[in-house]
C-alpha cells in the first residue's frame, strides 16, 4: 500500500513556492531598474499576439482551407448559449462567495452587477471591472470587506480551473504543481496573500480615483474567515466546466480528429485559460489564451485547426459577454418602463 506524506508534500509546495517568490521578487527589481517603454503588460501582449500571428502566417494556407457548414453552426450557437450560461454561473458563484464572507449587501442586486460590469475587463488597463464592482460594494460594506469580495473571486477562479489540469496526467508534474493554489486558500496562507494583493489594489485604484478607496485600516484588509470557501469553490469549478463545454462546441465544429482525450483537452484548455486570467497582458486575456494554447497543443493537434478553434471561440465568449450585459441593461430599461406606465 502506498502511503502519502502530506505534511512532508506541504512543507515541499511551500518551498517551492517560496522560490517562486524570491523569483518574482527578483524579476521586480530588475524590471524598477531597466523599465521597458510602456510596461511589462504591454510586451507581454505584443509578445502573445505576434506569436499567434507567427503561427497564423505560417499555417495560412491550410488556415485558409477551415470551414464551417451546415450543422457546424449549430454547434457555435449552442456554445455562444454555453459561454453565456457559463456567466451566469460565475455570477452565482460571486455571490455564494460574498455570502460566504457574510457581507452581503440587501440592496445590491449582484448577479446583475457582475453580469453589466464584467464586459468592462475588455477596456484599456484590464480593472474597471473591479472599478465598477467597488464603487457599488463599498457604500454598503466598507472598504475593506469590498476589496476582499472582489480580488478574492479571480483567485478561487484559477485555483479551480488548475484542479482540471490532472486530468491530462501527470505532465512531469505539472499536475501537482496546479493543486498548490488550491492548497494555497487555506485560511494560514490565503490571509496574507489577500491583504498583500488587496493593498497592492488600494495603491492602484487610487490612482484611479482618490476617493475610490482612499486611507484604509490595516486591520480593514483580508477577509476575515477562519473556514475554507468550498462552497464558492465548487461553483467556480462548474463554471470553469460550462466555460470548457463552450470551448468544446468549437472542437466540434471544426471536425477535428485527434488522440487526445476530453481530459487532455480540459487540461490544456483550463491551463491556458488561467494562465490568460492571471498573466498581466491585454484586457481579457487576448492573445495570452491562445498563444499558451498552440503551445501547449501544437506538438499533438495540428496548428492550422487549433488556430481556428482558438479564435472562434474568442469569437463567441465576446459575443456571450456582450449578450449577458446587453440583457442586464435590457432589464432594467424594461422595469423602467413599466414602472412609469403604472398608475399611482
Amino acid at each position: 500500500m502506498v502511503t502519502i506524506d502530506w505534511e512532508s508534500w506541504l512543507c515541499s509546495g511551500k518551498q517551492w513556492l517560496c522560490s517562486g517568490k524570491q523569483w518574482l521578487s527578483s524579476g521586480k527589481q530588475w524590471l524598477a531598474r531597466f523599465p521597458l517603454p510602456g510596461g511589462l503588460r504591454l510586451w507581454i501582449t505584443l509578445g502573445s499576439l505576434a506569436f499567434v500571428l507567427v503561427a497564423l502566417i505560417g499555417h495560412w494556407s491550410q488556415f485558409a482551407q477551415l470551414s464551417i457548414r451546415g450543422f457546424a453552426w449549430c454547434w457555435l450557437v449552442l456554445g455562444v448559449g454555453l459561454s453565456w450560461g457559463s456567466l451566469l454561473v460565475n455570477a452565482l458563484a460571486w455571490r455564494v462567495l460574498v455570502d460566504w464572507l457574510g457581507h452581503r449587501p440587501k440592496k445590491v442586486a449582484l448577479v446583475s452587477l457582475f453580469l453589466r460590469s464584467n464586459l468592462q475587463k475588455y477596456l484599456p488597463g484590464g480593472i474597471w471591472h473591479f472599478v465598477d464592482r467597488l464603487r457599488a460594494l463599498r457604500p454598503h460594506m466598507g472598504v475593506g470587506p469590498a476589496l476582499a469580495s472582489v480580488l478574492l473571486e479571480p483567485l478561487l477562479m484559477a485555483a479551480a480551473a488548475l484542479l482540471f489540469v490532472p486530468f491530462g496526467g501527470w505532465q512531469s508534474g505539472l499536475s501537482l504543481a496546479c493543486c498548490l493554489p488550491a492548497v494555497m486558500l487555506i485560511p494560514r496562507w490565503r490571509e496574507p496573500l489577500l491583504m498583500r494583493l488587496e493593498r497592492a489594489k488600494a495603491s492602484q485604484l487610487n490612482k484611479v480615483d482618490l476617493d475610490l478607496v482612499g486611507p484604509v485600516d490595516q486591520e480593514a484588509f483580508g477577509s476575515g474567515r477562519v473556514g475554507y470557501p468550498w462552497s464558492a469553490l465548487a461553483m467556480e469549478m462548474l463554471f470553469v466546466v460550462c466555460r470548457f463545454a463552450g470551448f468544446w462546441c468549437c472542437v466540434i465544429a471544426f471536425s477535428l480528429n485527434t488522440n487526445l482525450s476530453v481530459g487532455e483537452w480540459l487540461a490544456a484548455f483550463a491551463l491556458a485559460w488561467t494562465v490568460g486570467l492571471v498573466v498581466p497582458g491585454a484586457p481579457g486575456g487576448l492573445g495570452v489564451f491562445e498563444a499558451t494554447l498552440l503551445l501547449r497543443l501544437g506538438s499533438q493537434v495540428p496548428e492550422a485547426p487549433l488556430l481556428g478553434i482558438a479564435l472562434c471561440y474568442r469569437v463567441i465568449v465576446t459575443v456571450a459577454d456582450c449578450l449577458a450585459a446587453a440583457g442586464v441593461v435590457g432589464d432594467r430599461m424594461v422595469q423602467k418602463h413599466l414602472a412609469r406606465s403604472v398608475p399611482d
